[in-house]
This record gives C-alpha cells, structure tokens and sequence, in this order.
C-alpha cells in the first residue's frame, strides 16, 4: 500500500480538477489512481481535506450521488450550498442530473 501522506496527497491532486459545477466520486478516484478498493480511503483523505480551501471536497459523492460526507463541512448544508452556488442542483441530498454532472478523471484527465 501506498504511503498515506502521499496518497492523500494524490487524491488532493485529483480533486483539485474537478471542474466547478461538476461531481466525481470516490471510486472513479480511486479507479484514476489505478488502486483496487480502495474508495474507503479516498473518503479518508477527503474527511481530511476540509479545512484546506483548495481542495474543492463538496465535489467527491459516493457512487450514486449522495452526499454521504456532508457532516464533515461544519453544518449539514454547506456541502450542498457550496454545489448549489456551482449550478449543481441537490434534493433529499442527492445530486439531480447524477450522470450528466459525473466528471470521471479516468476519461476526462489527459496525459
């Protein structure tokens, strides 16, 4: 396994990319990284990446557009008001148009 700090720092990298208005979720960044499973850890280092205001962290959901970290963000609604003032419209803490908003750094990131 990879060493945490660098990993977490990887999964930094990724997030940073997100474009605003768009989602990704914790798989697809653990699919980009090329591990196996390991989409717990990715939630892991997003818990931590709150407090670092370049880490746009209200963008990583889980597989089906929930938004399962938003207890970490201080308040249960500012995970959904930081995607509402991107254009990202929430209900019943889902993300509406799930698939059309999924950015897949797998597919989109050229290298």
């Amino acid at each position: 396994m990879r060493d945490k700090s660098k990993f977490f720092s990887d999964v930094y990298e990724v997030v940073r990319l997100i474009p605003a208005g768009r989602v990704t979720t914790y798989g697809a960044i653990d699919q980009y990284l090329g591990l196996k499973s390991a989409a717990r850890m990715v939630g892991w280092a997003m818990n931590a990446a709150h407090s670092m205001p370049d880490v746009p962290a209200h963008r990583v959901v889980n597989r089906n557009g929930l938004l399962t970290g938003k207890h970490h963000f201080g308040s249960n609604h500012e995970m959904q008001r930081l995607l509402e003032a991107e254009g990202v419209v929430v209900a019943d803490d889902q993300v509406q148009r799930f698939e059309q908003l999924l950015w897949e750094p797998a597919k989109e990131i050229v290298v």
